[in-house]
């Protein structure tokens, strides 16, 4: 059952996080363990991210400086393969434009298809290290309602060759990323919205927020959203706070604000273990108005622990 059907069929806001593929020498196990935490809740999904390729300039024993292409997190259709056959669970793998050609992301979504996973969240992707802009891969995507056009064409049996007779059409179910406060390049969220219906006209399904710790900003958000014609589900993605250095990273790496009471809270921690405990009770307190809100869901980012996300969905569903 797709993610959209799942939402449709519902008798409740589903449950879904997210994780993280390990860095490259490291075990899957550890990916199983934050699993076998939060499988008792049912979660509906669990996306995989992905990451693009990394160009890094290494000094050799000469004293010359060569250049390496590297990927420190790969695996994320195998890891996604992996799971939805040991535990029998949807999974959503991420398609990124970053770091691929139209052709590269044909070949992944046929292996996709021949591992019977239809879901797909398409992004556009960060900047690669080191660049403040955007660049995409020679015949590779600007944008990310291009690439969800890419993905709706296979569903209509539509591929990059041309000549291909009696094509099978893909069956995947596409959904898009939103920013209740705005993509940090958009000038405005007027023109954000546009670039967001963009990707919903193209043939996104449904869309999943970027974080957020106030709730007024995601309703705000909903509004606007159908206020501009855009009808599909929006399932919020919210994080629990778990570290000291939480207040200082999130708001750079993400663009997002922190309410002044979830910052003087965190202010006053003196460990990790503390801000932790603040992190499940704000984002415990968020879950349980968001349910009440009537969202479809709620989606977790976890980067890769969970026994917090855990204590958040006991208390809130």
């Amino acid at each position: 059952m797709s993610v959209i059907e799942k939402i449709k069929s519902a008798k409740g806001p589903l449950f879904t996080f997210e994780l993280l593929p390990p860095l490259k020498g490291h075990s899957i196990e550890r990916i199983y363990t934050a699993i076998d935490r939060l499988v008792e809740f049912n979660p509906a999904y669990i996306n995989f991210t992905s990451h693009r390729n990394e160009i890094v300039f290494r000094e050799k024993g000469d004293g010359s400086v060569e250049k390496k292409i590297v990927r420190h997190r790969p695996g994320t259709i195998a890891l996604a393969a992996a799971v939805r056959y040991k535990y029998n669970i949807t999974v959503v793998p991420h398609i990124l434009c970053g770091g691929f050609t139209k052709e590269e992301t044909e070949n992944v979504l046929i292996e996709m298809k021949f591992l019977g996973i239809d879901d797909v969240l398409a992004l556009r992707g960060d900047p690669s290290k080191g660049s403040r802009s955007f660049i995409p891969e020679k015949n590779g995507h600007s944008f990310t309602w291009e690439l969800v056009e890419q993905i709706a064409d296979m569903n209509r049996g539509k591929y990059l060759e041309e000549n291909l007779e009696n094509a099978d059409p893909a069956n995947f179910c596409i959904g898009v990323a939103g920013y209740p406060e705005k993509h940090f390049e958009a000038p405005n969220r007027e023109i954000d919205m546009e670039n967001l219906k963009r990707k919903v006209d193209a043939g996104a399904a449904y869309i999943v927020t970027q974080m957020f710790f106030d709730n007024n900003i995601f309703t705000r958000f909903r509004d606007e959203c159908r206020a501009s014609g855009i009808e599909v589900p929006i399932i919020p993605g919210i994080k629990p706070l778990s570290a000291l250095n939480d207040i200082k990273l999130l708001p750079q790496t993400f663009h997002i604000d922190l309410p002044t009471d979830l910052f003087n809270a965190v202010k006053k921690c003196k460990t990790d273990a503390e801000v932790r405990e603040v992190g499940i009770e704000w984002t415990t307190a968020q879950s349980q108005e968001l349910i009440k809100l009537g969202v479809p869901g709620i989606h977790y980012y976890t980067l890769g622990r969970s026994d917090n996300v855990a204590r958040i969905v006991k208390a809130s569903f």
